[in-house]
């Protein structure tokens, strides 16, 4: 019986370099003259939503959830952030792909969604042009999440240093908003030269974060 292949909610328009077929997905690895202002499309990297109404109780793949809502925790390849009292959510960014915990808390939500990374050091002016949330806040320390319009589409965005503290945004929204979405974020990062980037170049940026 042939594995049914997994699609990306967003397609695009430059043919990457090198790709990898990993769990039915066919995933970009790099593309020719990567920039320094990169977006990076990550759908194929797993993601789970934990619910409870005890969620400090609860230590997905061993890492202990932020405890208060806008807050996050990068550890062993996996970012945790919490929503609310009863919600956070789990994206994997490294490492080998996970199996989602047997625990009923757990809903998978990895083919549900679309999920991007925007990296550079201009990506707050980009930001600026697609909602009003303040990704500067000095009360904020990256990583940390937000919850909000983005583009005008509920969204999950989190702001995270990697490698030399380059600021990126990750973020995750509905699936069917994928191209509109991505349309969006190239329109408006198109003055900074936003181009494509593979698997690689986001794994060099997030591996050594700030």
């Amino acid at each position: 019986m042939t594995d049914i292949q997994k699609e990306s909610p967003v397609f695009f328009k430059k043919t990457a370099n090198q790709v990898e077929k990993r769990d039915n997905w066919t995933i970009a690895l790099s593309y020719e003259e990567e920039k320094d202002m990169f977006i990076a499309d990550l759908s194929f990297n797993a993601r789970f939503d934990v619910q409870s109404s005890s969620l400090s109780s609860i230590h997905p793949f061993g890492i202990k959830i932020p405890e208060k809502p806008g807050m996050s925790v990068f550890e062993n390849g996996f970012l945790i952030n919490r929503m609310n009292q009863t919600q956070a959510s789990i994206w994997h960014l490294t490492g080998d792909s996970p199996r989602m915990p047997e625990e009923t808390a757990y809903t998978d939500v990895t083919e549900a969604t679309l999920f991007l990374a925007v990296v550079g050091k201009e990506v707050f002016s980009i930001a600026e042009k697609l909602t009003r949330l303040d990704f500067l806040d000095p009360e904020k320390k990256a990583p940390f999440l937000f919850q909000g319009p983005f583009s005008h589409v509920n969204a999950q965005m989190v702001v995270f240093k990697g490698n030399n503290s380059l600021p990126g945004i990750l973020f995750t929204c509905a699936r069917g908003y994928g191209q509109t979405m991505l349309e969006a974020v190239m329109a408006a990062g198109a003055e900074w030269d936003l181009s494509f980037a593979g698997e690689e170049r986001f794994i060099s940026w997030v591996e050594t974060p700030e």
